[in-house]
């Protein structure tokens, strides 16, 4: 459902203000800040889904449920920018409208409800989300253009009086006021034309009133030639006067004021309450049509006309914006009523019957009352979350749910709600929105920890896991670590998990980048790598067979089978270690881990090619001295293995033809041995991977390590033995004296310094298997290369070679 730019654009959102988030203002500014981008981002996105749908089907929306959820993702975007603002931001302290009247009891009434609206918190909330509700309401659509005042009729009744007949029953009305049609049965009606464009004006005006455009829909009357709806629109406007306000009105500019002189001029409606009253009785008026009704309901909200304005509501949000304009407008009327004893205007505005101003309300009644209020309204927000609608998604989709939280202040709860919902299964990857919602709750997560707002760690971190799922399974590898990196103390595990699934889909190249990446963020590279290493091993090692029972038959580097997939897996799982020089110490560990197992289970073109991928930095290190001597008798191992395979492809090179490339190739062939025999001897001599083990019983207990060591030698031991004593017989007719190495070879074998012969028969780990094979094989070879010191005849000495 969303695009790889969508992921990208919320990411480039999240990096913008993370790198911005000690500044609160910042983050949470009106264009710039965070929850704005995103829904800017929202917009982009449902716009370019929209213009693909028609482009491709040709029709007006064949996929509205992705795009209700863009939109609805957009307006909770610009919920959470007006309330999260206004509960973040610090606030000035104003002057209660008692205060304000114990001044100046002249203070204009939209002063005092300014200041009824900024003490209580609740209210200031409401009217937020109110207005909030006017931003994300539909475009109003423009009636038909008109020439005149009811034209149509007019003219009807017009001819009418020329022709001398009158209007009744269904016929058209004969008078031309505003009130004609209301009056009653028997008045007629207006003609066809003008009917059809009045119903469509009241529907203008009602969405211009429900999108908060007081002032265009006053405009739209005049237009229409109907200037007493303009005048009864602006009646819901509070009386203000700016010379009689000794405190400044939130929306006043002051210079601009002053330039243009309007302190002395007054606005608003002086007899607010009267008007009130008049637009209440004409929603609640029978003769009026239902749109007309509707629009006098929306004007004058209360409890008495909200049976009429529920009707005209068919979204969701049309019935939570109904709701709260009775609530906020009884709030507001309620509290200007408590101020009759003090006020000029409501005083002269509302008498008592023997014409004195009523008292105001004590202040503990007051507070008792507040209280009372804000459990009524919670109560009728809570119901609004079970309302049925007519159109668009229904009162229950988890974005509505998700609003209706967020203007409870129970967001912490919202967050737990859904991450329950991910923990025991009952929203999964196969639910439509899973994508979208898991996005807009790790956003939301990450943007309550910008601006320092409480959120419930377990449920952030099974969200932001939820996340990184589903930019996993996106492919989004790039934006990984950014979210990782909001995990805290688990963020290094977390990202460490996310580079081993990469397993052997990157090279080396995109690895270094995956993991330099996380020092972008502000992880820890090194714990990192060290962490993708030990869990790549540990995942490796649950598939790949022990190194247990028989030991393994060699087989010529080139000839073995390539190696599997956990096999290469745990060959490149070095990488993650070697690319910097603080996890040299690891990657040396890690080395004779890999190398123990590759040589354990006879892979030895592997342990060769894990060699060649280590920085020759690794041979340098001196601790642990344990770690580094293994290293060190890898690479000697190594050393003699290559000088052996040197002799065997020298030796077998088609001899030159030449007497000098005959001599070349004699000095080349010599030098390979002489120097295979020195390496190979010092390797058999110099207790290459003995352990200080005790072994009682012969049997080895406990170390797995060393367990491992031991099988090394005993496959390795016998195979380097039988290598040089088959490399010394095969060379004596080059080199003659060779022979006699090969049967001295053998003193090696048995000295009970080296103990080789013990890598020949297996002593040491229970039922290895094949010890005593190699030995019948070695023993074998030394009879051979006896009976070949007494080859061409001449002697019986059988010990010839050995003394010569």
């Amino acid at each position: 459902m969303a695009s790889d730019t969508f992921f990208s654009s919320c990411a480039d959102v999240l990096s913008l203000c993370q790198s911005i988030k000690d500044d609160l203002s910042a983050v949470l500014h009106p264009q710039t800040g965070f929850a704005p981008r995103l829904r800017d981002l929202c917009t982009e996105q449902y716009l370019e889904n929209s213009m693909e749908d028609v482009v491709v089907t040709g029709m007006d929306s064949p996929n509205q449920a992705t795009i209700d959820l863009l939109k609805m993702e957009r307006n909770t975007w610009s919920l959470l920018q007006h309330l999260m603002g206004h509960r973040k931001m610090e606030r000035h302290h104003r002057p209660t409208a008692r205060q304000l009247l114990a001044q100046n009891p002249y203070t204009p009434t939209a002063v005092l409800a300014g200041a009824i609206q900024s003490n209580s918190d609740l209210l200031q909330e409401l009217i937020i989300v109110k207005e909030w509700l006017h931003e994300i309401a539909p475009d109003p659509q423009h009636p038909e253009a008109t020439t005149g005042y009811w034209r149509f009729t007019k003219y009807a009744v017009m001819q009418a009086h020329r022709s001398g007949a009158g209007s009744g029953g269904g016929g058209v009305v004969k008078e031309m006021d505003p009130d004609v049609v209301g009056r009653g049965e028997g008045r007629g009606a207006l003609a066809g034309d003008d009917s059809g464009h009045e119903k469509n004006l009241m529907f203008a005006l009602y969405a211009y009133i429900r999108a908060g455009r007081f002032t265009e829909a006053a405009d739209l009357c005049r237009n229409s030639h109907q200037p007493w709806r303009a005048a009864s629109i602006r009646g819901a406007y509070l009386f203000r006067w700016r010379a009689l306000s000794l405190e400044p009105e939130e929306d006043d500019d002051d210079d601009d004021a002053s330039e243009v002189g309007e302190y002395d001029i007054w606005e608003g409606n002086r007899r607010r309450r009267l008007w009130k009253t008049t637009c209440t009785r004409a929603a609640l008026n029978p003769s009026l049509s239902d749109p007309e009704r509707t629009l006098f309901a929306a004007l004058a909200p209360s409890p008495q006309t909200y049976a009429v304005l529920k009707n005209a509501c068919r979204t969701w949000e049309d019935h939570v914006w109904a709701h709260l304009n009775v609530v906020c407008e009884e709030k507001e009327m309620s509290e200007l009523a408590s101020l009759k004893g003090m006020s000029w205007w409501e005083s002269n505005e509302s008498l008592t019957k023997d014409g004195s101003a009523a008292a105001g309300k004590g202040a503990s009644t007051a507070e008792a009352e507040e209280e009372e209020w804000q459990r009524e309204v919670i109560g009728v927000l809570e119901g609004l979350s079970d309302i049925t609608v007519e159109d668009g998604p229904s009162a229950d989709h988890a974005m509505h749910f998700s609003q209706l939280q967020i203007i409870l202040d129970r967001i912490p709860t919202l967050l737990e709600a859904f991450a329950i919902k991910l923990k025991d299964g009952s929203f999964t990857s196969q639910t439509f929105d899973y994508v979208h919602m898991c996005r807009f709750f790790a956003h939301l997560c990450l943007f309550l920890q910008l601006i320092d707002a409480p959120t419930p760690p377990l449920a952030t971190q099974i969200i932001l896991e939820s996340y990184l799922q589903v930019l996993e399974a996106s492919g989004q590898r790039a934006l990984i670590a950014i979210y990782a990196s909001a995990l805290g103390e688990n963020a290094v595990e977390r990202y460490a998990l996310f580079l081993v699934s990469l397993e052997l889909s990157a090279n080396v190249a995109e690895r270094r980048e995956a993991l330099w990446r996380a020092k972008e963020h502000g992880l820890d590279v090194e714990r990192i790598a060290v962490v993708t290493a030990e869990r790549t091993i540990e995942r490796v090692f649950k598939a790949l067979p022990t190194l247990k029972g028989p030991l393994p038959v060699l087989v010529d580097g080139g000839l073995q089978a390539p190696p599997s997939e956990m096999e290469g897996l745990l060959l490149r799982s070095i990488e993650w270690t070697v690319f910097s020089e603080a996890t040299y110490g690891t990657a040396l560990e890690q080395a004779n881990v890999t190398l123990r197992y590759f040589l354990g289970s006879g892979r030895i073109a592997l342990a060769q090619e894990l060699l060649g991928m280590l920085p020759a930095a690794l041979s340098s290190i001196a601790e642990p001295e344990e770690h580094a001597t293994e290293y060190m008798h890898y690479r000697q191992f190594f050393m003699v293995w290559d000088v052996l395979e040197r002799v065997v492809d020298v030796g077998t090179t088609e001899e030159p033809r030449t007497r000098d490339e005959r001599e070349g190739w004699e000095a080349e062939y010599k030098e390979s041995i002489e120097q295979a025999y020195d390496l190979g001897t010092k390797l058999l001599t110099s207790e290459w991977l003995v352990t200080d083990v005790e072994v009682p019983g012969g049997v080895l207990i406990g170390d797995a390590r060393r367990r491992e060591l031991i099988r090394i030698r005993q496959i390795f031991i016998p195979e380097l033995v039988l290598r040089i004593h088959f490399m010394l017989v095969g060379s004596r007719r080059q080199m003659p004296g060779n022979l006699k190495r090969a049967l001295h070879l053998v003193n090696v074998v048995a000295d009970s310094r080296y103990k080789l012969y013990e890598d020949f028969i297996g002593i040491g780990v229970a039922q290895s298997g094949g010890g005593s094979t190699r030995l019948v094989d070695y023993l074998e070879a030394v009879r051979k290369s006896v009976l070949c010191g007494v080859e061409g005849g001449g002697t019986s000495d059988l010990f010839k070679a050995v003394v010569k």
